[in-house]
């Protein structure tokens, strides 16, 4: 067999796939009265999520060629690689290894760069347990011996959303009585509203930065840190000493930088680590998801590790033909590069997860935001896609117009759970049927659409016609779930990072570094001393920048 291409569109199934496309009219209408076994053929298990492709615009032929992509630019030999702990972040030196911190205790060794990660993994998730153990039960007590009651994690990027998105998902397993909040950007509006109805002498702080120095999570934990002495003020002595036992006592760390831990006044074993081999973006099931295992509890967080496992092991170990995961990938490769797609939307029917389509934006779009393949030469086709979304009926009522209507092809992913945390009734109407009615209604309207000939049976003037056709061939996942647990949110994200991997690993791109970041990070450090009075830094501003900074100074309050 040839040696995988890094460049997709040299390959032969390249060439098979725009013939295929330009040969092949999507008909979801006629694809499935000729083909009574098109639903159950294309609806796939992995673990506990019921997956249904049958309404994508693709036919065998289509899934046969992405197949031959898939296997002409080396996707699962690079997935094996991953899991082997290869460098395949190439422009970081780096193994890519999240998949490790999942693994049950208990497997053959897995040793990487000769360290033992298993071992790794396993001692600072139990160090992690222990805290969260501690201050679930009241021992972990504020600097004035009051238990705390409430966790704001300070970071941003991978350090806040898959936290915060996760937290608010799993809500139905916090503990009563224990609060988490999170703050992230620097705007200092976040920290002041976040704190605002706080008690200091109840409230921990979880600094997460894996450097300590990321400046806005550095900045925020500086601001935590006065508003902590402030509100203390009156409770503890206004000297260094006294100002360290408080910070050291209402003040944890997620890095692996214990020196600069040490310098701010963390106590260096209240400092939980990660390595240099999980991203940002793929942290929330390391030590990053601190905040959640104090709100669920060890527990409830080893369920949540446990479901990640269970898809990674189907990925690993499923054919290609029934690999949802990969298939998934594949599919949003045929849509941004053969059908023009630009967008995916991700439609959760559960308001708690009303913040995983954020928490996807930053995996997906950092992953596969690059125009240079990992080989270091231009990309030769378009990759990623803006992903976005909103829960339930809210986007009925304000996007799917644009979805159903519009000139855009915009895939979708609609997500649900056969039983609500809370089964409401109004009268006799069972409310969370009524809510599951419009999940299977909208998939179904977007695949069918309505005919003209449809619209005119019902009486429609014919001048109103036009505007009451809906097209159909708008293709959409369904993905049901028994119910949203800790195990089945962690499937779910591992089922997206696993999307993720494949479209990067057909486009010959490094999804795991993010240079994409620094360009604005580094230009922002050159720009704050022109707010602050210096001349010479102003003044060597391009003129749009320097005009911007001139306004800004004059109506500064």
């Amino acid at each position: 067999m040839a040696a995988p291409s890094h460049d997709p569109t040299s390959t032969a199934a390249w060439s098979a796939l725009l013939a295929h496309r330009d040969a092949t009219t999507p008909d979801l209408r006629g694809w499935f009265d000729a083909d009574p076994g098109r639903a159950q053929r294309l609806t796939m298990d992995v673990a506990d999520l019921h997956v249904d492709l049958s309404k994508n615009l693709v036919t065998d032929e289509t899934l046969a060629l992405l197949s031959d992509l898939a296997e002409q630019t080396g996707v699962l030999d690079r997935l094996q690689a991953m899991f082997a702990g290869e460098h395949i972040n190439v422009t970081e030196d780096r193994a890519v290894l999240h998949t490790a911190l999942r693994r049950p205790a208990g497997l053959d060794p897995l040793t990487v760069d000769g360290q033992d990660v298993d071992a790794d993994v396993q001692a600072e998730l139990a160090k992690v347990y222990e805290f969260a153990r501690a201050v679930r039960s009241g021992e972990w007590t504020g600097v004035t011996g009051q238990r705390i009651t409430t966790v704001v994690n300070i970071g941003i990027g991978g350090s806040d959303l898959g936290p915060v998105m996760a937290y608010e998902a799993l809500a139905a397993y916090r503990q009563p009585g224990l609060t988490c909040r999170f703050v992230s950007n620097i705007d200092p509006t976040d920290l002041a509203e976040t704190t605002a109805d706080l008690d200091p002498a109840s409230t921990l702080f979880i600094v997460a930065s894996k450097t300590f120095g990321t400046l806005e999570t550095l900045t925020n934990a500086r601001l935590a840190r006065q508003w902590l002495w402030d509100g203390l003020a009156g409770e503890i002595d206004d000297d260094d000493t006294s100002r360290r036992e408080a910070v050291a006592r209402h003040f944890v760390a997620v890095s692996t930088a214990l020196d600069k831990v040490a310098d701010f006044g963390i106590d260096p074993d209240n400092a939980f680590g990660f390595w240099d081999w999980v991203g940002g973006r793929y942290s929330v099931d390391s030590a990053i998801g601190t905040s959640l295992a104090v709100a669920v509890g060890p527990e409830r967080f080893a369920e949540f590790l446990a479901g990640f496992h269970a898809v990674d092991e189907h990925v690993r170990t499923t054919p290609l033909e029934r690999n949802v995961p990969l298939l998934m990938g594949l599919l949003n490769v045929w849509y941004v590069n053969f059908l023009g797609a630009h967008t995916h939307a991700v439609l959760p029917y559960s308001q708690y997860l009303h913040r995983f389509p954020a928490y996807l934006q930053q995996l997906t779009m950092e992953s596969n935001g690059k125009s240079v393949r990992w080989d270091g030469r231009p990309v030769t086709c378009d990759t990623g896609e803006v992903f976005w979304g909103e829960p339930g009926t809210n986007g009925q009522h304000a996007f799917y117009q644009l979805i159903h209507q519009g000139t855009r092809l915009i895939p979708a992913d609609f997500v649900a759970f056969a039983t609500p945390q809370h089964a409401l009734t109004d009268g006799d109407t069972d409310v969370h049927a009524l809510f599951m009615a419009n999940f299977f209604a909208q998939t179904k309207a977007l695949a069918f659409g309505k005919t003209a000939e449809e619209v005119r049976a019902e009486g429609t003037a014919e001048d109103v016609v036009p505007a009451r056709v809906f097209p159909g061939n708008r293709p959409t996942t369904s993905i049901i779930a028994a119910s949203l647990t800790p195990s089945v949110l962690g499937q779910l994200i591992a089922l997206y990072e696993h999307i993720t991997f494949a479209e990067g690993a057909v486009w010959g791109i490094d999804s795991f570094d993010q240079w994409g970041v620094e360009l604005g990070k580094q230009l922002a450090l050159q720009i704050a001393p022109a707010l602050t009075g210096d001349d010479d830094a102003l003044r060597s501003q391009d003129p749009s920048t320097q005009g911007l900074i001139d306004w800004y100074l004059a109506h500064r309050a």
